[in-house]
């Protein structure tokens, strides 16, 4: 243990004395809360939340209306104004009406949002990159397909 009282060992975490290896979801929950933290770091290098960031993301590929917006987020229409009006005010990015339904609204980065969200998109995959440094090449290349696989295999509808 050190001083925090924590296991600074794997033991606890699916890894045994041995050096068996983890398993499934303990390596993704890992990885995850590693991921977490590298998304946290840039977003704070780059003055935007966690949340920001992934909207400036989201946007990069294309105007999205609110609601498909919602969906990404997993929030309803209401809670995800919030965040707009953030970014809005910030001249990250707009909302604007949708020809011919003028219920719908849809959003789009601004010139400023546009290179925020390059600047950000760059740095982090250039950290995302380094957490594979460890990995052969040959690796790096299945684990990349695994991914692939696997975010395939959740079905269409996940930004």
């Amino acid at each position: 243990m050190n001083n925090t009282g924590r296991e600074t060992t794997l033991e606890g975490w699916g890894a045994g004395p041995d050096g068996a290896p983890m398993d499934a979801a303990t390596g993704l929950v890992r990885l995850s809360g590693l991921v977490q933290a590298v998304y946290q770091r840039v977003s704070e290098r780059h003055e935007l939340t966690p949340v920001q960031a992934r909207l400036l993301c989201v946007l990069l590929d294309g105007p999205r209306g609110m609601a498909e917006l919602a969906g990404c987020f997993g929030v309803e229409k209401a809670a995800l104004t919030g965040l707009m009006n953030r970014a809005e005010r910030r001249g990250l990015a707009l909302r604007s009406s949708v020809p011919g339904d003028r219920r719908a609204v849809q959003v789009t980065l601004t010139d400023e949002g546009r290179r925020a969200a390059v600047a950000f998109y760059t740095e982090m995959r250039a950290e995302m990159e380094r957490l594979l440094t460890p990995l052969a090449e040959e690796d790096r290349t299945r684990f990349r397909r695994a991914m692939a696989e696997i975010v395939a295999g959740c079905g269409p509808g996940h930004c």
